[in-house]
């Protein structure tokens, strides 16, 4: 550790620490140590952290909910930010929301409020600005049918800067915000309908009940490993899909174990961690699968988690 980079970010983030183990805030629980580590309790801490990061010329990443990510067993030699920036705001048929929100509990309040829209999301980890950054989705649904718009902070110029729904580019698992490493969520306003917390509350019970049925819930995971596949040139939401946990199993790897991490029977497309797992059997596990896919259906497969 250089000392001299450290007083510096002591002195203008005065609650950074040093040597913070990743996996206890991922979902797969896999990882090493960050070399610096900072909690961004609002959008101004985090906008500082950003600052600095950029002065020192610092490696940095922006951590959400830990979903979707594998990190490193060396960990990461730079600056992790923590984004919990949670502050909210219902009016009318909108809310407003910071991006260090959990996705989970954003369901919640809008059920509270009889608004509908946001079902689909019910189970999914993760906070809003994960979710938004890789356009999460489920049932046909996705963040892109909900934002309105999405306030971000330019690294590049500095400024903080407010993108329309069709300036966040949303596709099929990706925004602008996933393309673009400067532009970084702080908030955004989810527009809703109105609706009724009665039926709102039922529809998310089969959600959750499908999850628990088909997914391994009860195993540190990190999400779906793969995105799914789509066919005859239509958009990424189009009807020609096949469901990649599908073909997974069909090559034969479901249970498919290497050191303490595994293929889960369950759900092919998930991988388990039965306890101690680590991110180069994970590695070892991607490889293997996008090999037999590839050799056995000519399809190659592209992963929807983030190495860091």
């Amino acid at each position: 550790m250089k000392p001299k980079i450290f007083e510096r970010l002591k002195k203008e983030l005065p609650k950074i620490t040093t040597n913070v183990s990743l996996k206890n805030y991922t979902t797969f629980r896999i990882g090493g140590k960050a070399k610096y580590f900072f909690l961004a309790k609002t959008k101004k801490d985090l906008i500082s952290a950003l600052k600095i990061a950029k002065r020192l010329k610092l490696s940095f990443y922006i951590l959400g909910g830990g979903s979707k990510l594998l990190v490193s067993d060396k960990g990461f030699d730079g600056l992790v930010i923590k984004v919990q920036n949670t502050e909210f705001k219902v009016q009318n048929y909108e809310i407003f929301i910071e991006a260090g929100f959990l996705l989970e509990r954003l369901t919640k309040i809008a059920v509270d409020n009889n608004l509908t829209g946001i079902e689909w999301a019910a189970g999914i980890p993760g906070t809003v600005g994960g979710a938004i950054r890789g356009n999460a989705g489920a049932w046909k649904k996705s963040m892109a049918d909900i934002i309105k718009e999405v306030e971000v902070f330019d690294l590049k110029s500095q400024k903080i800067l407010t993108f329309s729904n069709k300036k966040c580019e949303f596709n099929y698992r990706t925004s602008i915000f996933k393309k673009n490493k400067n532009l970084v969520i702080l908030s955004s306003k989810i527009n809703l309908k109105r609706g009724s917390k009665r039926k709102s509350e039922s529809q998310m019970k089969k959600y959750l009940d499908y999850r628990k049925e088909h997914h391994p819930l009860k195993f540190p995971t990190a999400g779906s490993i793969f995105e799914n596949i789509y066919f005859n040139g239509k958009s990424k939401r189009g009807k020609q899909k096949i469901a990649t946990g599908k073909i997974i199993g069909e090559c034969g790897l479901a249970g498919k174990k290497i050191g303490n991490v595994k293929i889960s029977e369950k759900h092919s497309n998930f991988i388990i961690n039965l306890g101690d797992g680590k991110a180069k059997d994970v590695k070892k596990l991607i490889k293997l699968v996008k090999e037999k896919v590839k050799k056995k259906f000519g399809i190659t497969l592209k992963e929807e988690i983030q190495e860091l």
